[in-house]
């Protein structure tokens, strides 16, 4: 079981359902994750109860803030890219999630600090 892909396919269909909020099971990696789409302005909260996390999904004027979310990496096939070869989404309107030596990070925050990884996801 992929904790990552099943974070993320709880928050798409969330969203597609219409609910205010969803619980997702604890790990750091999907805590940082739902951080970093909070920060990102794709989520409303983050809050961590005992071996759940509770994500309060947003939406702007009933239509929710993130449209997609696609994995890239999987258990079966890790997808590492160098600083070079970083995916941009959408023209550079959506995000994507790297995992880096320093911590989850989004792919303009990696150019910045020159700095490749595993990419996780791409979101928009």
């Amino acid at each position: 079981m992929d904790p990552v892909a099943d974070a993320l396919i709880r928050i798409k269909n969330g969203y597609l359902s219409g609910k205010q909020s969803i619980s997702v099971r604890f790990s750091k990696l999907t805590l940082n994750l739902m951080k970093l789409l909070q920060k990102e302005g794709y989520v409303q909260g983050v809050e961590q109860k005992e071996r759940e996390i509770i994500v309060t999904l947003k939406y702007e004027s009933r239509k929710p803030a993130l449209s997609e979310i696609k994995r890239v990496s999987k258990p079966s096939l890790r997808v590492y890219r160098g600083v070079s070869k970083l995916p941009t989404v959408l023209g550079g309107l959506g995000i994507a999630i790297i995992s880096t030596p320093k911590g989850l990070m989004t792919n303009k925050d990696a150019r910045k600090q020159k700095i490749g990884g595993e990419v996780l996801a791409l979101v928009w």
